[in-house]
């Protein structure tokens, strides 16, 4: 007889990911030649996890007192202003009508908008291709997932599939919660050009008119895109008010410390009602969650993001890594023209190749000693691990 309610006695023991992982660390280590492009986590071509040196010196310089500490339930000030300001450094009007809460990463922003934004048993809407613990957050928090088509044929964002499943979900339920993680979307590499973000408010404004409709921007992987990444935020400015908007951000890519845990929501209400509404409403779930975040990591982060010498080195080191990752990115593109089919990639951690046989492709790489993560109709290649010399062996893997 089990003791787990029914609802949860019948859930995966494991998250694939790292499953697939594990299974490739153990073979390496054995002395296989491996090559591993499964986590979301800069490996410098020597395989080894890519640290930014000034973030390693800010954490250690944080005094023992501080890591001892409790932090405020919503997170220190001095943190959710740092980063306020990073996000809003181009947009006044944005940084003003904003409030938040620390989370530990951007996994603990995700999961606040689908607890403060959706009702248990409505359904966040997202891409048709999206990270896969979405599912596993909706699940956890007994709300659904509903997906729109991500490309047209022209393989740009469809977004007229978009506007046709917000008007679905506004009838069926009364409200949208939409996640866009962009950009260097998890899992297609893809990045939306500005007059696809200009289509996007168009379609939010028209649809906000008729019901609560809320856009969470997950902002995972904005630090390594190629170009301006706060640039799209232009066309959020006259939504304000008029539909939610919400940012999820996260230190764990940015300042390359995973394990870390430090993240915030960031809401934007242009009036102080709603916006007290708001900061009492994601408190409340901080409370009634994980309580309070790693005091020590907010004041390191808050460091990082504030004292101008460390952003400075911060942004010159991770420029050092990007100019890696783009190395790969050209190589990839270079060998996999006319052998592969995905989408435009310009820069990221991901890349998602187009295989009908995705988990037959797979199993039969992983006899190659070449692991990638399947998906439906798709093959998560994450090339932010991947060295340089092994991405001819990773693509002939893929086109075999």
């Amino acid at each position: 007889m089990s003791r787990l309610v029914p609802s949860r006695s019948s859930r995966p023991a494991d998250d694939p990911i790292f499953a697939l992982n594990r299974e490739a660390t153990s073979r390496k280590s054995k002395g296989e030649s491996i090559v591993n492009a499964t986590v979301g986590a800069l490996l410098d071509d020597a395989g080894k996890l890519a640290v930014l040196p000034a973030t390693a010196r800010a954490i250690r310089e944080v005094p023992e007192g501080e890591w001892a500490a409790y932090a405020p339930i919503a997170g220190t000030p001095e943190f959710l202003k740092a980063v306020i300001d990073d996000l809003f450094s181009a947009s006044p009007e944005l940084r003003s009508a904003a409030c938040g809460a620390a989370t530990p990463g951007g996994t603990g922003a995700l999961r606040h908008a689908l607890a403060n934004y959706l009702e248990p048993g409505q359904k966040m809407l997202t891409t048709s291709y999206y990270w896969g613990p979405y599912q596993t957050l909706a699940d956890e928090g007994d709300r659904g997932i509903e997906t729109f088509r991500m490309f047209d044929d022209a393989g740009g964002l469809d977004v007229d599939a978009l506007d046709a499943a917000i008007e679905k979900q506004l009838a069926a339920q009364g409200r949208v919660l939409l996640f866009l993680n962009d950009p260097c979307h998890n899992p297609t590499g893809y990045s939306m050009s500005m007059p696809e973000w200009g289509k996007v408010a168009t379609v939010l404004e028209k649809h906000g008119k008729n019901g609560p409709v809320t856009l969470l921007c997950d902002m995972a992987y904005f630090a390594y895109a190629e170009t301006e990444p706060r640039a799209f935020m232009s066309h959020l400015v006259p939504l304000l008010g008029k539909i939610g908007l919400l940012f999820a951000w996260s230190a764990s890519k940015s300042f390359t410390h995973y394990g870390l845990r430090v993240g915030a929501l960031v809401a934007c209400e242009p009036e102080a009602q709603e916006r007290s509404r708001t900061e009492a409403a994601l408190a409340y779930s901080c409370r009634g969650t994980w309580s309070n975040c790693n005091r020590g990591g907010l004041v390191a982060v808050t460091k990082l993001l504030t004292d101008p010498a460390l952003r400075a080195a911060c942004e010159a080191e991770r420029e050092a890594l990007k100019e890696n990752l783009r190395q790969r990115v050209r190589s990839f593109n270079e060998k996999a023209k006319g052998k592969l089919v995905y989408p435009r990639y310009e820069g990221g951690f991901f890349v998602t190749v187009f295989a009908d046989d995705a988990e037959a492709r797979a199993a039969r790489m992983r006899e190659k000693g070449v692991f990638v993560v399947p998906g439906k109709g798709t093959l998560r290649v994450a090339l932010c691990g991947v060295a340089e010399r092994d991405v001819s062996r990773l693509v002939d893997a893929l086109a075999d």
